[in-house]
């Protein structure tokens, strides 16, 4: 079983639904998702990259089945 992915303190729930629904509309590819966390969350780089790698190392953690 894999290791528990730390949560960054920048990390909020809200970013991570608000992740969640960006994958699900199919309107971007994650890999650039960084972009519209920043614009939405006013987020410099650094920590919408945080986020964003955060949720991808945790998404099937949180998803799991």
């Amino acid at each position: 079983m894999p290791a528990k992915v730390e949560r960054p303190d920048v990390v909020e729930d809200k970013h991570l639904e608000y992740l969640d629904d960006l994958r699900e509309s199919g309107v971007v590819n994650m890999f650039g998702a960084s972009s519209y966390l920043e614009d939405d969350f006013y987020l410099d780089r650094k920590e919408a990259r945080t986020i964003l790698s955060y949720w991808m190392e945790s998404y099937g953690e949180r998803h799991a089945r």
